[in-house]
């Protein structure tokens, strides 16, 4: 079957015809390289973006200059193969090259391009409609098959699902009442269920909700309700009688606490996850705690511990295997997000040689908010190696993204980045950066 942004044959005519979108491209007809068809037909976008990338005469090193990726990063894009890909990355290198977006899995009006232009009705019509299309089983595992409560607990997952995905490319704000009146949901649909094994799924359904509302409370800069609603997520938890489950909970708790600065109650928080597990808890749950353990010690002040965990999580995350992550991890956790783990824990503690790493992939990842989170670490990075121009042009970047999805946690990271750099005398860019956070109100 052709795939139907791919196949530019008009049948009957023996004429190729170009896309609609490629007119106003002066070397449009070389897209008919049968290479690039397979490509793009078999989601190998990468290699889409290498094959044009070098019939553009352009190296690696200058494609990654243009977009914000280093030579590395756009090294591993390229090869990444039939795979996830970040959508904003794939736009940006599409935007560069002049690739129609549908070569590379982009649809000429997606959401994510939407957000900010949209008015209030276009939003809640985005939120309203998209996301039972958005919705995907993701999270599986849960035993969702016996009873009413079984399908119930099925459809609930659905949503919190799809409200997860909209996450990546949503502000918080407006996912927020959304995801309570879903948890309103869930508590009535529990309050009904009679059964005992149907009330143990929702519970367990109730918690993942529980922990998105954390997270989304946590973006828009709430510490106090981001910290009920993880507590809430861990006991729904321990109520659904899972322990991984438990687990993962406390330990995205810890991982809150820990970012907020608060290292020693994330340690504790993490050794009470181990606690639940025992000694037979799964590899990747083991990778994820040494990371935010690692979060910790560098709360702390911790260099020595911190990279003990660091070193740790990154042999443990090797060993994992390729397949899809157990539930109730959403994402898988890799290498990549060790990498990623230890810029931030360098940019606090002000090791710039943890920071100034081109091998961070999380830097293609397709959530914008957390993009810019792991920007701003690099700006710090850039300050503690005294690249000041470098550093407050990097924080200026991400800030624009803070801005635009209306993160109350990216303008507040960008706030502390500021705070740990002092002069007498501050640069133009410095001023110029100072000016858009004073007049910014979230």
């Amino acid at each position: 079957m052709r795939h139907p942004h791919t196949d530019m044959s008009r049948a009957g005519t023996g004429r190729r015809t170009v896309p609609r979108g490629l007119v106003t491209w002066g070397w449009a007809m070389r897209w008919q390289a049968a290479a690039v068809r397979e490509a793009s037909r078999n989601g190998d976008y990468g290699k889409v973006i290498e094959l044009v990338r070098q019939d553009r005469r352009m190296t690696q090193a200058q494609l990654g200059g243009a977009i914000g990726l280093s030579q590395s990063a756009v090294s591993r894009l390229e090869k990444r193969g039939p795979r996830t890909y970040g959508t904003d990355v794939l736009a940006a290198a599409a935007a560069h090259l002049g690739i129609p977006p549908a070569l590379v899995g982009l649809a000429d009006s997606r959401p994510q391009g939407r957000v900010n232009g949209d008015d209030d009705v276009d939003r809640r019509q985005f939120l309203g409609g998209v996301a039972a299309t958005a919705a995907t089983p993701v999270l599986g595992g849960l035993p969702d098959k016996a009873g009413p409560g079984g399908g119930q607990a099925a459809a609930l997952r659905l949503s919190t699902s799809a409200y997860r995905r909209l996450d990546g490319s949503t502000p918080s704000r407006d996912l927020s009442e959304a995801v309570k009146s879903h948890m309103r949901l869930i508590q009535t649909v529990t309050g009904a269920a009679t059964a005992d094994g149907d009330r143990t799924r929702l519970a367990a359904v109730g918690s993942e909700a529980a922990s998105l509302a954390g997270w989304l409370a946590w973006d828009m800069g709430d510490h106090g309700s981001a910290r009920a609603w993880y507590g809430s997520a861990v006991k729904a938890a321990r109520s659904s009688g899972d322990p991984l489950l438990t687990a993962y909970q406390i330990g995205s708790l810890a991982q809150f606490e820990a970012h907020a600065g608060n290292g020693t109650e994330a340690l504790n928080l993490t050794g009470r996850a181990r606690r639940v597990l025992g000694e037979r808890r799964p590899p990747v749950a083991e990778a994820w705690l040494l990371s935010v353990e690692a979060l910790a010690h560098a709360a702390e002040g911790d260099h020595r511990s911190a990279d003990g965990a660091l070193t740790a999580s990154r042999a443990a995350a090797e060993t994992l295997p390729e397949d899809p992550p157990p539930w109730p991890w959403v994402f898988t956790f890799d290498p990549a997000k060790v990498a990623a783990c230890r810029v931030s824990c360098g940019a606090r503690l002000g090791l710039a040689d943890w920071v100034l790493s081109d091998d961070v992939e999380a830097l293609t990842t397709g959530h914008a908010k957390q993009r810019a989170l792991l920007i701003l670490d690099i700006a710090a990075g850039h300050l503690a190696g005294g690249r000041v121009e470098s550093a407050f042009a990097l924080a200026g970047r991400a800030l624009d993204a803070g801005l635009a999805y209306k993160s109350g946690r990216v303008v507040e990271r960008a706030r502390a980045v500021r705070r740990t750099f002092t002069t007498t005398a501050p640069s133009k860019v410095v001023r110029d950066f100072d000016e858009r956070l004073h007049g910014i109100y979230l």
